[in-house]
């Protein structure tokens, strides 16, 4: 996966972002030549990743991080996962950006620039889980279609913004309005300008929360162009497919929105169990809202090797989409038994939860620690994969590292 290839499919003006300077007699360029200050180097380098990240795909690009990497609160960039679904977008004039709020349900269209949003509107920072719902999607048999992720396609960064409901309060909403869409920069893989790679949305009560932003910081700085730069909608607890990258609009819709990958079988599973493999219509797929209860345990390293007598300290997160955790429990026995680890309370609605226990084991040998979480309302995380579905989204299905003792 070097950059080359990424160089060799993308245009002058995405090059020209991502060295952070106007490529200078760019017409000039013979066919097919690689600028030099772009040979020979990496994805890692492109996106500011760890090395250790896993790419799964180069078109659109496509990342997940390993468990381990995820052991920060807040995680940094170098270890975020990009989801993408089209093309970077080739042009971005910071100074000349606007934001388009329109829709048949706006009261008066209306559009704001980068520093109309910055001035006029307060400022909120949250944390917010966002993971891709097919995060998993790579343990599903019959093989559901789409990149296979295993266990790293989720994040919590702290998003810094403008609260969504702010703004479209001042364009105002009618009162028929349900849905809002987005519409954004990126470009369909075969470029054709009247197709968009994806534009989908949140109901109007999601629409509404106090943690729906249209964030232009990440971390504390200008978001990275791989996870929206400069403008991004951020919908905490929902898969990451409706937070839209790259945000020019913003349509207040009268229905359920109907932009790309809001039909047939995107972002939607059976509104009825199925059996593995079978044919669903699409009027029997519900559309994903809240992502299920699900945890990850970040430390130590699958495969750890410890002394005997010795015990080890397991760190981790757990989340719930709209939800809170109301425990986490682990395993060292396949789930035969469960002890009770330690959880914090979020610190914010919409962030993950923190988890941490001390493990001890009987004797010498091959053990794997299970995390489960149950949410708020009850409902537990599967010991195996959860039910089937055609494009293998929701799997949340305890996370499990192998630990030799010796």
């Amino acid at each position: 996966m070097k950059r080359r290839s990424f160089v060799a499919k993308s245009g002058l003006g995405t090059l020209a972002t991502l060295l952070g300077v106007e490529i200078v007699y760019k017409e000039l360029i013979p066919k097919g030549y690689i600028p030099v200050a772009l040979q020979e180097i990496d994805p890692f380098a492109l996106f500011k990743k760890d090395e250790a990240m896993v790419v799964l795909n180069d078109k659109p690009w496509n990342m997940e991080a390993q468990a381990y990497l995820l052991n920060d609160r807040v995680t940094p960039n170098k270890y975020m996962f990009i989801r993408n679904n089209g093309l970077l977008p080739e042009k971005i004039e910071e100074s000349s950006w606007k934001l388009k709020i329109d829709g048949e349900s706006v009261v008066e269209p209306k559009s704001y620039s980068l520093s109309d949003l910055k001035t006029k509107f307060k400022h909120y920072s949250y944390q917010l889980t966002l993971e891709c719902g097919g995060n998993g999607r790579s343990e599903f048999n019959p093989p559901a279609k789409g990149n296979q992720w295993t266990i790293g396609a989720v994040s919590c960064a702290e998003w810094t913004g403008v609260r969504l409901k702010d703004v479209l309060a001042d364009a105002g909403i009618k009162d028929d309005a349900v849905y809002i869409g987005y519409h954004a920069a990126d470009m369909h893989l075969s470029r054709n300008p009247t197709k968009e790679p994806i534009s989908r949305g949140v109901p109007m009560s999601k629409a509404l929360q106090e943690e729906t932003l249209l964030a232009f910081s990440m971390n504390g700085e200008a978001i990275p162009l791989a996870h929206g730069f400069p403008l991004r909608l951020v919908c905490g607890g929902w898969p990451a497919s409706t937070s839209g990258k790259w945000l020019h609009t913003i349509s207040i819709r009268n229905k359920v929105h109907d932009g790309e990958k809001m039909q047939g079988s995107s972002y939607r599973v059976p509104c009825e169990t199925v059996a593995p493999g079978e044919i669903v219509a699409d009027e029997d797929m519900c559309i994903i809202e809240s992502m299920p209860v699900k945890s990850l345990i970040t430390y130590p390293k699958s495969g750890a090797i410890i002394n005997e007598g010795k015990t080890v300290r397991i760190n981790g997160h757990a989340w719930a989409g709209e939800l809170n955790l109301s425990k986490l429990e682990y395993s060292t026995d396949y789930g035969t038994s469960w002890k009770t680890a330690t959880l914090e309370k979020a610190i914010n609605r919409l962030a993950w939860q923190h988890f941490n226990a001390t493990v001890s084991f009987p004797k010498k040998g091959y053990y794997e620690i299970w995390a489960r979480a149950t949410d708020s309302k009850g409902n537990k995380q599967p010991m195996v994969l959860p039910g089937w579905n055609p494009k293998g989204y929701l799997n949340n299905a305890c996370h499990r590292i192998a630990i030799k003792v010796v």
